[in-house]
């Protein structure tokens, strides 16, 4: 158990909490690109507990500015892209993308007023579908080389969705390998071949077992915790028999982040980005190392879910999720459909707006949440110190951490630990574009080319 006052710390992210402080440091998804690009783009959006307002100007530039008008207050989110900027539809004032205010045409008109009026603003820039947004002071990070950063856009699709509840409870379902076997347990297989675009419902690498019978049928996974340079790996073991061992890899990208893979050839890398310290969004990208992403069909998918413009779920706490006792009893383990995606919105949801930590009793599954509870921790004190977190790269730095590996297959019992190195790093070379392969595979099985 935890004290409160520990789960404050690593929860709560105002501007002037330490855990706030630590999130400054890194860009924030703040919006899909796609959320800009039809009617009129300007988006109010709440991040880390602020009120923004951001906009696409007229020669397609990006700005994020701070939501209320610097002359009294106004919704900056109502108002109106016209020459160069932002206009204030109170009183006209009109502000650039970097919160330069161009005109107070209201006033005199040799008022040099405006000139002295600057709103404040944040850097954005677009990568890999989702706008990002740097709320920190001074030179924002470099973004590392990752593989969803790495890939040709027709090689990746983004999307997001609403969970009201606190973003590390959010996080820490997507770290935790054992909760698959029971919260996403279905009673039956189905055909793998139709199983793009859905986690947990393909076969795995070097079989024909389907997830869905992998994960019913062993259930007592043997998790294995490492350090990384760029926060941790998970490995989860699943003995089949004497012979075989089922064995998936993922990753948590720190600080709010995770890497695993959908299928044998896509993975997710998805970060869980506070709107404030009781709601925040998932937000996605799927990378493909083999054909292009049909992203007709991925979106149209996820749209049977998730409603527009809030990208909140259909099933949510208002109507029990979808909750049928009888698909509980014949179908599923939850009772709530076959979309992952409700299954972890239903238990995030269920432990309330913010976890309370003071009441729980961790077991030996829980070693990941327990080795991610005192990296961040550790991050924290390090900023509050005056230093620089984890994964806060310079450019010099940015190229060392790619990746990372992710893994789903059936190998051998006995020689599993290089195994799942072969086939992350034989689907890279493989690739029809340039994956990067982390240095530490390629040391390590350097055998390998594509062909094999």
């Amino acid at each position: 158990m935890m004290s409160q006052e520990q789960n404050d710390l690593i929860t709560r992210v105002g501007p002037k909490a330490p855990a706030g402080k630590l999130m400054r440091m890194y860009w924030q998804p703040a919006a899909l690109v796609d959320e800009l690009e039809e009617g009129r783009p300007i988006k109010a959006v709440k991040l880390l507990g602020e009120n923004l307002v951001l906009f696409k100007d007229e020669t397609g530039r990006y700005g994020l500015l701070d939501r209320d008008c610097p002359h009294r207050g106004a919704d900056l989110a109502f108002g109106r892209l016209e020459n160069g900027g932002l206009r204030c539809a109170f009183h006209g004032w009109l502000f650039d993308t970097t919160g330069q205010c161009l005109e107070t045409p209201a006033e005199p008109a040799n008022s040099s007023l405006c000139k002295n009026i600057k709103q404040r603003s944040y850097p954005v820039l677009e990568k890999g579908g989702i706008l990002w947004a740097y709320l920190g002071e001074g030179e924002p990070p470099a973004f590392p080389e990752i593989d969803c950063f790495a890939a040709p856009g027709e090689y990746t699709f983004a999307f997001k969705g609403l969970i009201e509840c606190n973003w590390l409870q959010a996080l820490e379902v997507g770290i935790d390998p054992a909760h698959a076997s029971f919260l996403h347990r279905f009673f039956e297989d189905e055909d793998t071949s139709a199983a793009y675009g859905k986690q947990f419902r393909g076969a795995s690498a070097d079989s024909e077992m389907p997830m869905t019978k992998v994960l019913r049928e062993y259930d007592r996974p043997i998790i294995n915790v490492e350090h990384t340079e760029y926060g941790l790996r998970l490995i989860a073991l699943r003995e089949i028999d004497e012979q075989r061992t089922h064995v998936r890899v993922t990753n948590q990208l720190f600080p709010h982040a995770f890497v695993i893979p959908m299928s044998t050839e896509m993975t997710i890398t998805q970060w869980h980005v506070p709107v404030d310290d009781e709601n925040c969004y998932w937000y996605a990208i799927f990378t493909s190392y083999a054909a292009p992403v049909d992203k007709a069909k991925m979106r149209a998918q996820r749209l049977e879910l998730y409603e527009l413009p809030e990208y909140r779920s259909r099933k949510n706490k208002s109507n029990d999720y979808g909750f049928d006792p009888h698909e509980q009893a014949t179908e599923t383990y939850t009772g709530m459909g076959a979309d992952i995606n409700v299954h972890d919105q239903w238990a995030v949801e269920s432990m309330g707006a913010i976890q309370d930590r003071t009441r729980e009793h961790l077991g030996q599954s829980d070693k990941a949440i327990i080795q991610c509870r005192r990296l961040l921790r550790q991050e924290i004190e390090k900023v509050a110190a005056g230093g620089k977190p984890l994964l806060f790269l310079d450019a010099a730095s940015a190229r060392s951490i790619q990746g990372p590996a992710t893994m789903d297959g059936i190998g051998p019992t006995k020689g599993w630990e290089t195994y799942w190195m072969e086939v992350d790093v034989r689907r890279r070379r493989g690739a029809p574009w340039a994956a990067p392969v982390p240095a530490e595979l390629a040391k390590k099985v350097p055998h390998l080319t594509a062909a094999e």
